[in-house]
């Protein structure tokens, strides 16, 4: 056996006899895991703030007609032939952009057992007129019932209530980062540049911050009905179909179902939001490079120095061999001696690792416009101590077999004759 009463007494003798050697090798293995746990704590907890964060303000699933250009060309509608007319740069024909039928839609998608809330909306881009400029925004009209379902919009509201723009004709409730662009609060009124060109009084009834600039900084909701008067169309328009899911993980099966079902273009949250989970899996990778990279370093500080006492202890181990101990004895001693010092570095390693996180988590934070969060996101989860810790042993172990096999290989009767 290599690890029995006596070789580890032996493991110990040696590590003790050079205490400052033992301290050093310790050292690798804790800087290593205490970056490992900072690195991937803060990591992870970046990523999972801004997932929350995204998740909380997309559907899982959003219908809507897209713009489509696969028609034939207009001179083959007129010639009848494909082989020599071509028309370049093709403008898209004048289709409506609302969905047919698209309240039956949703009391069908509501119908749906996977299904947790539907929300029909009418989206149009308006200007804000402030002044002499003009800032662009999005006018969304919704069941602010139904949203808050889908969103816990009344969770996000910053000034005033949902309930007052339900029991209001003319009323928005304005993203945090517009309302603050335009120096407006409940109650004042801003005028609105339609499409068309139309200028329409709206007043202010409260506003909200989704925690996302891109939302804040333009996003208005209103009645469905409000916006449907504003852009003069009839009470069955409604240009989009958000959809939140019991399962997340169904979203792309669905939105793949209703598509060929509906006819329209229904898009997973995940297709939505691909650019952001690209950049996830990049810093993840580059976070385990980093981490890996660190705990290798440390492992061949440990080879280093067990090479260096296997050199220092020729005698001891001639001596031992001879008075009968064998080569696998030999090992267990100096394994003995890695398992140690990749113990006591890993856990000093996921002790400094959490107090630094704690630090960081604890540091002022300013995401400003795009991301409204006041402290540094962190991520504490017990599995990343768990890993650290078992990998820093193993890491240590492997480290140390190799100048333990080396060790067990001495012939004593050389050693012994000088």
């Amino acid at each position: 056996m290599w690890f029995n009463k006596l070789n580890i007494n032996i493991a110990k003798t040696h590590l003790f006899a050079k205490k400052k050697q033992t301290i050093v090798a310790s050292l690798g293995v804790t800087f290593g895991i205490a970056m490992f746990v900072l690195m991937i704590s803060v990591m992870t907890g970046v990523n999972k703030i801004l997932e929350e964060t995204q998740l909380a303000s997309t559907p899982h699933v959003r219908i809507y007609r897209d713009i489509s250009n696969d028609r034939p060309s207009l001179l083959s509608q007129i010639l009848g032939t494909e082989d020599w007319a071509v028309v370049h740069h093709q403008k898209p024909k004048d289709e409506p952009l609302n969905l047919r039928n698209g309240l039956l839609i949703a009391r069908s998608l509501e119908a749906d057992p996977r299904v947790l809330g539907v929300s029909p909306q009418l989206t149009s881009q308006v200007f804000f007129n402030y002044g002499p400029a003009q800032l662009s925004g999005i006018l969304t009209g919704v069941d602010i019932e139904k949203e808050d379902l889908l969103y816990n919009v009344k969770g996000k509201v910053k000034s005033g209530s949902i309930e007052a723009l339900l029991s209001s004709n003319d009323g928005i409730l304005m993203g945090q980062g517009l309302a603050n662009k335009m120096n407006v609060k409940s109650g004042d009124k801003v005028t609105v540049t339609t499409p068309r060109g139309d200028i329409v009084l709206l007043r202010v009834v409260g506003t909200f911050a989704m925690g996302i600039g891109q939302i804040d900084n333009v996003r208005c909701y209103a009645n469905i009905s409000t916006v449907q008067k504003v852009m003069q169309k009839d009470t069955r328009y409604i240009t989009d179909i958000h959809v939140k899911l019991k399962e997340l993980n169904q979203s792309l099966t669905a939105a793949t179902e209703w598509q060929s079902r509906y006819g329209y273009r229904a898009e997973d949250w995940e297709t939505a939001n691909a650019t952001i989970l690209v950049s996830f899996t990049i810093r993840n990778m580059m976070t385990g490079v980093v981490v890996v990279t660190l705990l290798v370093v440390a492992g061949f500080g440990i080879y280093n120095i067990m090479n260096m006492t296997v050199y220092d202890k020729m005698k001891d181990i001639a001596i031992l061999k001879a008075t009968g101990f064998e080569g696998r004895d030999i090992i267990g001693v100096f394994i003995s001696q890695a398992a140690f010092i990749g113990m006591m570095g890993a856990f000093a390693g996921m002790l400094i690792g959490l107090f630094l996180s704690y630090l960081v988590s604890r540091a002022p934070f300013d995401g400003g416009e795009f991301l409204s969060i006041d402290h540094f996101p962190v991520n504490f989860d017990v599995r990343f101590y768990v890993f650290g810790l078992v990998f820093g042993v193993l890491t240590t172990i492997l480290a140390g077999y190799f100048p333990a096999k080396k060790a067990s290989k001495i012939d004593p009767v050389s050693i012994l004759r000088g």
